[in-house]
């Protein structure tokens, strides 16, 4: 008897273990999808291990984690769903672009190759890795406040402190440095075929109060999809940050995932 449940793949972002995504394995499979949650090449079983060895994910670039998630993904019965948040969401939107998946989320998602704004928040939230150029080849960790200001900003000041604690991990400098160049770089990793013709939809949503992915870069990214005519679309979620998928609220934003995906087909 073959399994028919239609593969879902989270992918996480910098700084957040991809243990942080369980709950949404647990909701989904209880939706009657299969599932998964991998983490970025070198990231350790546990955040323990992972913020103990954190040259283990040091200098893996954008290049490197589409890779290994494309390797993933060909071990599956068939193309999943891939569900991105923050870089995940770039790499989400990569393996969509490449034909690799069915459909893709991209949750907060950092920007692509072709988006300009550059809000003074995205600045302060990734200063920790870029105040030293050696940084591209190291992983970088963040203090518990500068994760309150990057991921928990829209959560009580308690409850970002226990998600540092929970899920906060070291992550490479590599990717951010990439994005950064991504608009001076003809072959920037951080491009993402924008005018996939496979049909296979994408959505985006967007934190109205993440210091870190401002919602003007994601509606920014939604334009650079003017010319697909593949299902593209945007949720807003006003009073949220960059800890969406995380905090309190994440089953809001699951639960609209969830949906839009029915909507689709899926």
């Amino acid at each position: 008897m073959t399994d028919s449940k239609r593969p879902v793949v989270f992918i996480h972002g910098l700084w957040l273990h991809p243990d942080s995504w369980q709950p949404w394995v647990e909701r989904f499979a209880a939706h009657g999808y299969a599932a998964v949650a991998p983490g970025w090449p070198g990231v350790a079983a546990t955040v323990a291990e992972s913020r103990d060895n954190p040259e283990a994910i040091a200098d893996k670039g954008i290049d490197a984690v589409d890779a290994h998630y494309t390797e993933i993904i060909a071990g599956l019965p068939e193309a999943p769903i891939v569900i991105g948040h923050s870089f995940g969401g770039m790499i989400a939107q990569k393996l969509l672009g490449e034909g690799t998946a069915a459909a893709a989320i991209g949750i907060d998602a950092a920007q692509i190759k072709g988006v300009l704004p550059l809000p003074l928040s995205s600045l302060h939230a990734t200063l920790p890795v870029f105040r030293n150029p050696a940084n591209i080849h190291r992983a970088v960790e963040l203090t518990e406040d500068q994760f309150r200001y990057a991921f928990g900003n829209a959560v009580p000041e308690l409850e970002s402190k226990e998600l540092f604690a929970r899920f906060a991990i070291p992550a490479p400098g590599r990717p951010l440095f990439e994005a950064a160049a991504a608009n001076f770089s003809l072959h920037s990793p951080a491009k993402v075929n924008t005018d996939r013709d496979t049909g296979a939809p994408l959505l985006l949503i967007a934190g109205g109060q993440d210091h870190t992915v401002p919602e003007v870069i994601t509606k920014a990214t939604l334009k650079q999809y003017r010319h697909t005519d593949a299902p593209t679309d945007l949720i807003e979620f006003p009073d949220r940050g960059h800890s969406l998928t995380i905090d309190n609220g994440w089953s809001e934003v699951a639960d609209a995932c969830l949906h839009w995906l029915a909507e689709q087909g899926f």
